[in-house]
């Protein structure tokens, strides 16, 4: 008798791969939430540096710093929950968050039967300039043109393969 291994097994998912027009057409919505994500984090980030300094101060606190340590918090918590809620609805549709602050996420795609990724750039005029085959170094970026042309093998001079 086989004995169960009692570690959870993680469900496997499989992603959508989207085409280019799609990732086109979604660039408005793309747009909005990438804003969205880096606005929360930023807030998040400006309540955590703004609750360091009113912690660091020596000696005991006092009534409104006590208030303002609590604002800070809140409002820091807050922030967290609307990164992660933006986060999570991002996910839902298969693209994926690299970078908050610069506004890149990555949208999977199929090029040549590999996994490969166009790189969204909240702060680029059209969105989407570059991508990358998944084996690529993580700063390698390909025009997009090159994502629009397919490669075929080589043939020989009689046509054969």
């Amino acid at each position: 008798m086989k004995r169960r291994n009692k570690k959870k097994e993680r469900a496997l998912r499989t992603i959508r791969l989207w085409t280019l027009p799609e990732a086109e057409k979604a660039l408005p919505y793309l747009h909005s939430i990438t804003g969205s994500l880096r606005e929360h984090w930023l807030e998040a980030l400006n309540q955590r540096e703004i609750l360091r300094q009113l912690t660091s101060k020596a000696g005991r606190p006092d009534r409104e710093a006590i208030l303002a340590q609590q604002a800070a918090e809140f409002s820091q918590s807050d922030a967290e929950d609307r990164f992660g809620d933006a986060l999570k609805e991002l996910m839902k549709i298969d693209v994926y968050l690299l970078d908050p602050v610069q506004g890149l996420a990555f949208i999977p795609f199929n090029k040549d039967d590999e996994l490969a990724w166009l790189v969204y750039d909240l702060f680029e005029q059209d969105g989407l300039k570059t991508w990358r085959y998944h084996k690529d170094p993580m700063e390698t970026r390909r025009p997009i043109s090159e994502a629009l042309t397919a490669t075929r093998p080589p043939q020989d001079s009689d046509g054969s393969v």
